[in-house]
């Protein structure tokens, strides 16, 4: 009897130290399941399982069911989650550099984006580390282009159009060219083009496909204006909390993700306009005249921007220039 109550002790004593030795992790994630920075979230979680022996375990969240938008790099800094992915731009207001990549026609290609990442990061890990935060990794939209619900010529086209705006730079960009802002973040995109709340806005082919636009909006012009980046941040002090080859297999992990993310966004890019196609979406090259009106509103923000960002925002500019 005694043999056999010490096996139970010692089989539940093995059970309470696997429990403790295995770390888990909340992933908290704004886009649809299917969408292809999510499904990247989840083979970079599927990567640290395995790389950990499932010592740490990332449980992914995705289309804003954990924590919404704007929420969740709060979360992440407050400890609520461990980890999350955030839009950089959405963070624009906290401070400029977030807003970089949204900037119109100032990195507005695969390579741009990435050379002007490589600058950013930097900059970005100080400011981060400030904040009890470290970023792990980045991976772009594919370039923004211009939803709209009928045909146009110009920016004047745009004037009293219910625009969506989900950061500042898309609120701003309303402003210059006459339209109207309104506030709405992916999760809530497909509902406000159904009540007519939405009835342009610039986004990604991707967007366009995950949201059903072709259900309410028959026009797309690929202006190419910018491509924004989903960031990776991690609690530091989360992050500190594990041992050595656990830290290394979720840098690794990351690193695969980043560059498995750019492939997968310019793949998505292609397939998803594509799939507009096929479902009755316009794929247009922007008119002349409103690639000029659309080039002078990104030099009205850069302008604008440098302004506000000061020292740090002009050094950032002219290293991604150089």
């Amino acid at each position: 009897m005694n043999a056999l109550r010490s096996l139970f002790v010692a089989a539940a004593t093995c059970a309470a130290l696997a429990a403790q030795a295995q770390t888990k992790w909340d992933l908290p994630a704004a886009y649809p399941a299917t969408n292809f920075h999510s499904v990247n979230l989840q083979a970079f979680a599927d990567d640290v399982d395995k790389a950990t022996g499932g010592k740490l375990k990332i449980t992914v969240h995705p289309n804003a069911s954990l924590f919404k938008a704007p929420e969740i790099k709060r979360a992440v800094q407050g400890g609520q989650a461990q980890i999350g992915e955030i839009l950089l731009v959405n963070f624009q207001n906290e401070w400029q550099v977030f807003g970089a990549d949204g900037l119109p026609f100032l990195a507005d290609s695969y390579d741009e984006a990435m050379k002007l990442w490589a600058v950013q990061k930097p900059m970005m890990d100080k400011k981060l580390a400030e904040q009890g935060l470290m970023v792990l990794y980045a991976v772009p939209w594919p370039p923004q282009g211009i939803y709209v619900k009928k045909p146009i010529n110009s920016a004047a086209d745009l004037k009293g159009v219910k625009w969506r705006a989900y950061s500042p730079a898309t609120a701003r960009i309303a402003e210059l060219v006459g339209a109207q802002p309104v506030t709405v973040q992916a999760a809530e995109l497909s509902q406000a083009m159904a009540t007519g709340v939405v009835e342009s806005y610039m986004s990604s082919g991707s967007t366009g496909f995950d949201t059903k636009t072709y259900e309410h909006i028959k026009y797309w012009y690929d202006t190419q204006a910018w491509l924004p980046k989903n960031a990776v941040i991690v609690n530091k002090a989360a992050f500190d909390a594990l041992d050595a080859p656990t830290k290394q297999a979720l840098l690794k992990a990351a690193a695969d993700a980043e560059v498995r993310g750019l492939a997968a966004s310019k793949k998505t890019n292609t397939d998803s306009l594509d799939k507009l196609k096929a479902n009755g979406m316009n794929i247009l090259p922007p008119p002349p005249q409103l690639s000029a009106d659309m080039k002078k509103v990104g030099e009205t923000m850069l302008k604008e921007w440098l302004d506000k960002a000061g020292p740090e925002g002009k050094q950032l500019v002219d290293a991604y220039r150089k």
